[in-house]
């Protein structure tokens, strides 16, 4: 087999269909958030990131790097291998502390990403618990995806936040046959936000375990900001809540929350965390001050929805298609992966913006759309900027616009 051929031409045929994903080389800058120096052709300007997952713009606060610094001076770079191994530093004693308290749990575990604490948890679960049954919504991450696939375990799929179907498949199995109810609370692409209190009471009248994603919700939602579910009252109710760092807490990592004994046997039987290296205690640090910061900040939160409001209220009014979003995230609907591609490098090329377009098959083909993410740094002049840009770029390009606001 030529298998540098077969390479090319699976990638020749990415581009064809407007699918290939290219990287744009950014140098974020301290104190010019959401400014960026964006590397090109050997040139370097600035463009402003509209699509950036640090949410709260916390990876560039004081706190957070002022932790981190501090953490290196004294421990150094690395953790030295897995915490199996090489013992667990006492940066991320204190994180997994400040996680569970966070959720209103007794115990949290860390990991390298989000990705990794999915996979890691789901795999486990469905590996290890005699003839567990796993039933995930179908719009659900790839990384729960992945560690439902990998664990081999009898699952059903659900309609999305259906949780009329959702009850009709528990009911075909006992009440105490295991069960484990999965899904998320913000979903990233559509920015639409699940009924938690409906879903998690259906689990409990049918006897299973809940597992919750709140990834894109974590700092974002609730007074103390821990999530959806400290805002609709329930994470009590949730038996593990999965978390990120990499996103509104400004860093990088993944974790779980959830009872003592749940988390004991996650660490316990879980390859993906056995046998991978630990963060660095400066990455622990700076997460653990992030958190810190953000439980007594509500007002970034009230200023960081303001923006996005305003930003869903300003582009509709201008014809563009924001898809109904009910979250912080603005989806701009282009259904057509090349003129989306088209329209992201017009926004770089001609007004010095960078929302990275979303095509297939991080959503399905035919509903590809420019994933728009205001921060609280996003000042009204940034946001004029932006929704002339967009106008521009729609009327160049000649995407389809809004019928109620064209009218």
């Amino acid at each position: 087999m030529d298998y540098e051929a077969y390479f090319a031409g699976r990638l020749d045929a990415l581009k064809r269909e407007g699918n290939y994903r290219v990287f744009a080389d950014l140098e974020r800058r301290v104190g010019a958030f959401p400014v960026a120096a964006n590397h090109r052709d050997g040139d370097v300007r600035d463009i402003t990131i509209w699509c950036s997952n640090d949410y709260l713009g916390m990876g560039m606060h004081p706190e957070v790097r002022g932790a981190m610094c501090e953490a290196i001076n004294r421990s150094g770079a690395g953790a030295g291998g897995t915490r199996n191994i090489s013992g667990t530093t006492h940066y991320h004693v204190l994180l997994e502390e400040e996680l569970a308290s966070w959720h209103g749990k007794e115990a949290a575990l860390t990991f390298t990403s989000g990705y990794v604490a999915n996979m890691t948890t789901l795999m486990t679960l469905g590996q290890q618990i005699p003839d567990v049954v796993l039933f995930s919504d179908e719009l659900n991450h790839n990384s729960m995806i992945e560690g439902i696939r990998h664990s081999r375990a009898a699952k059903k799929i659900w309609r999305h936040n259906d949780v009329e179907h959702l009850a009709k498949l528990l009911a075909d199995y006992p009440k105490d046959h295991p069960k484990v109810v999965i899904f998320e609370s913000v979903y990233s692409m559509d920015g639409d936000i699940a009924p938690l209190d409906e879903i998690i009471s259906c689990a409990e009248e049918h006897g299973a375990m809940t597992f919750l994603d709140e990834v894109h919700a974590v700092g974002m939602y609730g007074e103390r900001g821990s999530g959806v579910a400290e805002r609709d009252g329930v994470a009590h109710r949730v038996d593990i809540i999965q978390g990120t760092m990499g996103k509104a807490i400004g860093v990088v990592g993944g974790y779980i929350a959830g009872s003592t004994r749940m988390v004991d046997f996650i660490r316990s039987f879980g390859a993906g965390f056995i046998f991978t290296t630990s963060l660095p205690p400066s990455v622990a640090a700076g997460a653990r001050a992030s958190v810190r910061w953000l439980k007594e900040h509500n007002d970034l939160r009230l200023r960081h929805q303001e923006r996005a409001a305003t930003a869903k209220r300003r582009l509709l009014e201008r014809g563009i298609p924001v898809m109904p979003s009910v979250s912080h995230i603005v989806p701009v609907l282009v259904g057509d992966a090349g003129l989306c591609k088209q329209a992201s490098d017009l926004l770089l090329d001609r007004h010095a913006i960078y929302v990275q377009p979303i095509n297939y098959p991080t959503v399905p083909k035919g509903t590809e759309r420019l994933r728009i993410t205001p921060t609280p740094l996003h000042d009204d002049d940034a946001m004029d900027h932006l929704v002339d840009a967009l106008a521009d770029v729609w009327q160049t390009l000649g995407i389809r616009k809004v019928k109620q606001a064209a009218e």
